[in-house]
């Protein structure tokens, strides 16, 4: 997914990411949760609305909320009872008993999937290649006269031009970043050499490093970098072997991709789904395995947590709805997301109940967008909030736009839409996500995606950060309301969040620049979620029908 991939990345994927943040201060496990009056931390102030509503003896009912994503593991003890069952589906009998067109899909769907469920795609290439060798041929060497193209292939061949030129331009970043991450890895080498001899050992984690004080002033060196880069990737809980190893299939990665860069991508997704991806039409095809692996779970399973699943436990782990049935659809891996993949899982959650969905993904280039405006439009009409996640880009949203979006082909504006950027706390340097994206016209809110504690494959649980936490956040907030209100509408969930928001008085970095702003300058609504606030707006909201609007 490029600048976006997936949003929320694993440790090593956080790199080159983390190397400018490497100042911030350890934030508490559930900060997300706390309220600022209370704490210090600029949370989203969930005790306080739990509170209100004990107050009010109001009763919890149970939302359905879809998340779409790379994979969930159905396993993890946090997550299984938070599942969504498929009232009209008999599991393992291998018969479409509701008759959906999805076999056993029992709790969820995977449209990345073989029909024999023998095969599944966990990785992909990124759009921008498809893009550009899906249209090589017609436009590389020709002369082109925009008037004389029709308006669709217009669009199609400026997009084809962008990307073009994000292809040459990510060729000349990836080069340099390969080397920095080479320069980087060596030096990582020699130091942990030199800590082997010191602690006369040749394995030790990050943890034992940090209450390990060297005598000679080589050693102390030695013992800062590796800690350094260990801390920027929160893998204090590695051992060394694991760290190196971890980080050179890293770069490996990355020397694959700068030479992907020269070359047409290879069709993972069409070799194991078997349809015509050119027909939205043919629609039923993937299976019902929707965790696949340990590695594709981890981005959905560390979403879904924070949502909803089992509410607290002995590990400081705590989600913020607590009464929520999660349909899980997985529609994208780690490379870019399809488009129709896209469409048919937005259809499937809303078809299925889903009165939120959650979207932690995005792409900078579109060639099917109307396929996802269908989808979208689909899920306005039938009372469902779509909650998106912005890109961690550090740049302005407004200037670069990604996909899906709520802005259609035709003019409208989906009002069941929002977008989420990333706070932080004070505490770590800056109130707004060093990563985050803004923009004042297209981003709708922000919410914490800084070290949010949340579930991870194997019954574990890790803290990672990105605009997939923040979004997450966002759509555990709507399921809480949801759960006491439930004859609000998409609409008015949009309108309650959005209003309710807590409004920073002090200037905050910009992220990217140097230069200090209002937090108006970063979003529409100017604010950071808080679930007291918005409870108590529920509170006072009378039910209306949802409407498709222009904007």
């Amino acid at each position: 997914m490029n600048s976006l991939r997936k949003l929320l990345f694993s440790s090593f994927l956080l790199l080159p990411l983390l190397k400018a943040y490497s100042q911030q201060k350890d934030l508490p496990k559930g900060w997300h949760l706390l309220d600022k009056s209370a704490s210090g931390y600029y949370g989203i102030s969930l005790d306080k609305a739990i509170e209100f509503v004990r107050q009010k003896n109001l009763k919890s009912k149970p939302v359905v909320i879809a998340v779409i994503d790379t994979g969930i593991d159905t396993t993890h003890p946090a997550i299984k009872p938070a599942l969504w069952k498929n009232p009209g589906e008999i599991a393992g009998n291998g018969i479409d008993d509701d008759k959906n067109g999805y076999t056993d899909d029992i709790s969820g769907w995977n449209f990345l999937g073989s029909r024999d469920g023998n095969r599944n795609v966990e990785k992909d290439s990124d759009i921008e290649l498809r893009i550009y060798y899906r249209f090589k041929d017609k436009w590389k060497d020709s002369v082109i006269d925009g008037s004389t193209l029709s308006p669709a292939e217009a669009e199609n061949y400026r997009t084809w031009k962008k990307a073009s030129e994000m292809i040459n331009n990510s060729r000349n970043a990836s080069m340099k970043e390969l080397k920095y991450l080479l320069r980087s890895f060596e030096k990582c080498g020699s130091n942990d050499s030199i800590l082997r001899i010191a602690m006369d050992r040749t394995v030790y984690t990050g943890a034992e490093l940090t209450n390990y004080y060297p005598n000679t002033e080589e050693g102390k060196k030695a013992r800062q970098f590796i800690l350094n880069i260990m801390s920027q990737n929160n893998a204090l809980s590695f051992t060394n072997v694991e760290f190196l190893h971890n980080y050179e299939a890293y770069i490996k990665n990355e020397e694959q991709k700068i030479y992907n860069n020269y070359s047409e991508p290879y069709p993972y997704r069409n070799f194991v789904t078997g349809d015509n991806y050119f027909d939205i039409n043919d629609r039923y095809y993937g299976n019902n395995n929707i965790m696949v692996s340990s590695r594709s779970a981890l981005h959905g399973t560390y979403v879904a947590g924070i949502i909803g699943a089992a509410n607290r436990n002995e590990q400081g782990f705590r989600s913020i709805a607590d009464n929520v049935r999660i349909i899980f659809i997985k529609a994208t891996n780690d490379g870019s997301e399809h488009e129709k993949d896209i469409a048919l899982a937005i259809k499937y959650a809303v078809e299925n109940g889903a009165r939120i969905i959650n979207m932690s993904f995005g792409n900078p280039l579109s060639v099917e967008k109307k396929w996802v405006d269908d989808a979208v439009k689909f899920a306005a009409e039938n009372n469902v909030l779509l909650v998106h996640a912005s890109s961690n880009s550090a740049s302005d949203y407004d200037q670069n736009r990604y996909y899906p979006d709520p802005g259609m082909l035709d003019g409208s504006y989906a009002p069941n839409w929002i977008t989420v950027g990333s706070s932080s706390d004070y505490s770590s340097g800056t109130l707004v996500a060093g990563f985050s994206s803004y923009g004042k016209k297209s981003i709708d809110v922000f919410a914490p995606g800084i070290k949010i504690y949340s579930t991870a494959p194997g019954n574990t649980y890790q803290s990672f950060q990105g605009s997939s936490a923040a979004a997450a956040v966002v759509s555990g907030l709507a399921a809480f309301l949801l759960q006491y209100y439930p004859k609000l509408s998409a609409v008015q969930l949009k309108h309650i969040i959005e209003k309710s928001v807590s409004i920073p008085e002090k200037p905050v970095l910009k992220p990217g620049t140097g230069e200090m702003v209002p937090f108006s300058e970063l979003c529409r609504t100017g604010g950071i979620v808080n679930a007291y606030e918005a409870i108590k707006l529920a509170a006072k909201t009378r039910p209306a029908k949802p409407a498709f609007i222009s904007r």
